[in-house]
């Protein structure tokens, strides 16, 4: 394991216990929104994964959803404290904290952590894609009705707007969709072969930078676009690229 990813399952691991020594206990609830929550341990983890990034590695820079860190360094750290943060408001054990490195652009390495099911999954570039340290595969289905098939929604009505076509082309066509609420663990589920795609038209980066390693690692593909109405946005299809999804994503 290179240095970074020992830095980044580190810090993973941190986050992991304090968000599960919290869950289902009294939250501080710093923005409460119509489809989105903010809560005070989503900073407070946050905080915690940089302390423990920038005391191995000094002047990396951060960028985070819970706020950026600039930096002397090419380095960059990518993290989402908390991905899933819904879910685990409403006391629903599906939700993971997600950390990468990149230089120049170039994703180094990443971990995915979900501490509910004690799944640490891990890549670096070059590598195997792996969960607890045992090499994973993309789902081997080549027909597309037996494939199951995560689909993620932002908060926007633009977005739900776009989404819904999408949802009603593809459910006629698949085993099953799904919607579960934590982008990082979809991407990490097509890793591991539990589903045959993952598709969001909005997303942000942090949620899926540890995932667009992890997937092509575990013979998987990642088609990722920025948003055409904001830089900082994309929209994603991972899939296993066994069967043909083409018209799940036609316009």
């Amino acid at each position: 394991m290179s240095e970074f990813l020992a830095t980044a399952v580190d810090a993973a691991l941190l986050a992991g216990k304090l968000l599960s020594e919290n869950f289902e206990k009294p939250l501080e609830v710093d923005a409460m929104h119509a489809h989105d929550i903010k809560l005070e341990l989503d900073r407070r983890t946050q905080r915690l994964i940089e302390d423990h990034i920038l005391a191995r590695h000094p002047g990396h820079a951060i960028l985070g959803e819970e706020g950026n860190t600039q930096g002397t360094s090419d380095c960059e750290w990518i993290i989402d404290p908390l991905d899933g943060t819904v879910n685990y408001f409403y006391g629903i054990p599906h939700f993971a904290t997600t950390i990468a490195v990149r230089r120049h652009n170039e994703i180094l390495a990443g971990v995915i952590h979900d501490p509910m099911r004690d799944e640490t999954w891990t890549v670096e570039a070059g590598g195997p894609a792996l969960l607890n340290g045992r090499k994973i595969e993309v789902s081997t289905r080549t027909d597309l009705q037996e494939c199951i098939i995560s689909m993620g929604v932002s908060k926007t009505i633009d977005s739900i707007n776009s989404t819904l076509p999408a949802f009603n082309r593809a459910i006629s066509q698949v085993k099953k969709m799904r919607m579960l609420g934590s982008a990082a663990l979809d991407i990490a589920y097509v890793a591991t072969g539990r589903l045959d795609a993952y598709l969001e038209g909005t997303i942000s980066l942090w949620d899926i930078a540890a995932g667009l390693l992890l997937v092509p690692a575990a013979g998987g593909t990642v088609d990722l676009h920025p948003h055409p109405d904001n830089p900082n946005k994309f929209r994603i299809t991972a899939t296993s690229g066994r069967a043909d999804f083409t018209s799940l994503v036609a316009a």
